[in-house]
């Protein structure tokens, strides 16, 4: 066994070599830690194709798995800080517009700034419904224009359209032009001086003279044209279901619009908007022909013969009127024009 003095010695020696470690160890300089992920930024502004700066715009930010999102200012810019360095996805959304994506990487510390990001309009296809109702609204939106129609401000045009989107007429419309065409008050003074003309010249000479003579004259050019009217311009149209009024051109060749003149005479449009032949006014030009017979003098009655004859003049009239119609009236009409009623 050691003595006493030895074994105290040994561990007086062993605490000061451990002490004298320790402090040795203390005095070296610590290890460096690792660098830490310097952070990125992307900033920008969004605009219009016509470099018009967009408010408002909603952008999302996806990058190492987080998503941040923020709005673009009143000039239209925008701003992400401490982004994570690596692959970034933009995404710009706003009602109305594109969709738009940009990607793209960041290095570490990093201050990207973007080019203007240009947000084009959506392309929408929508499909629009006209409900009966609303086909009636735009077509006594239509009649309305139409009996604003005046020649040199004076001469009724009702029967012709000048819309773009022309719609049929109702039942209801049909009358309710025919009607108004009939009591047009400049259709009265052109009644009453065509049957001061014709007392002037005696025609129709079974209705005699003076104020009783006249007076038939003028009720039989009235009732010619109420019957014509009536009958060629609302009951034929409403149960053949087809157009009475002229549809201006307007466009295409001088040789096409004569040709669609003329071949208005014998076709028009019917209820669907289609061409087909017009049964409506060839019909009322002979049934008004024929009513015609029943307050004429016996002696100025025509038979069938006669009255087909005066159908086949009436049709000429009606080519001469529609080429009129189709070159020359609207320049003289002020209030005609070219509407496209919503």
């Amino acid at each position: 066994m050691m003595p006493t003095r030895v074994c105290i010695l040994l561990l007086i020696v062993t605490v000061g070599a451990s002490l004298t470690h320790a402090q040795s160890s203390a005095n070296l300089p610590a290890a460096p830690a690792p660098a830490a992920a310097q952070a990125a930024s992307i900033r920008g502004v969004v605009v219009s194709k016509e470099g018009e700066v967009y408010e408002g715009v909603r952008i999302m930010l996806s990058s190492a798995g987080t998503v941040q999102s923020c709005q673009t200012s009143n000039a239209g810019e925008f701003v992400f800080e401490q982004v994570a360095p690596g692959p970034y996805t933009l995404t710009f959304a706003s009602q109305g517009f594109k969709t738009q994506t940009v990607s793209g990487e960041l290095s570490p510390g990093q201050a990207l700034t973007l080019p203007n990001v240009v947000l084009g309009f959506k392309e929408s296809v929508s499909e629009v419904r006209v409900s009966a109702e609303s086909q009636e609204l735009i077509a006594d939106q239509q009649i309305h224009l139409e009996e604003q129609q005046r020649v040199l401000g004076l001469l009724p045009n009702y029967y012709v359209n000048y819309d773009r989107n022309p719609v049929p007429l109702t039942t209801k419309q049909k009358f309710k032009l025919a009607w108004h065409s009939n009591i047009d008050p400049f259709n009265w003074l052109m009644n009453a001086g065509f049957s001061g003309y014709q007392q002037a010249t005696n025609s129709f000479k079974g209705y005699g003279q003076g104020m009783q003579g006249y007076g038939k004259r003028m009720g039989a050019n009235t009732a010619d044209g109420f019957f014509s009217d009536m009958i060629g311009g609302a009951i034929l149209p409403s149960l053949f279901h087809q157009d009475p009024r002229y549809f201006y051109k307007g466009t295409g060749t001088i040789r096409s619009r004569i040709g669609y003149a003329l071949a208005n005479t014998v076709v028009c449009k019917g209820d669907n908007m289609r061409w087909q032949f017009d049964y409506s006014g060839i019909l009322g030009g002979l049934a008004a022909g024929g009513i015609s017979n029943l307050y004429y003098p016996d002696n100025e009655r025509s038979d069938a013969v006669v009255t087909f004859e005066g159908a086949g003049i009436g049709l000429a009239g009606a080519a001469v009127q529609n080429l009129f119609q189709e070159f020359l009236i609207k320049k003289l009409t002020p209030h005609a024009g070219r509407q496209s009623t919503p």
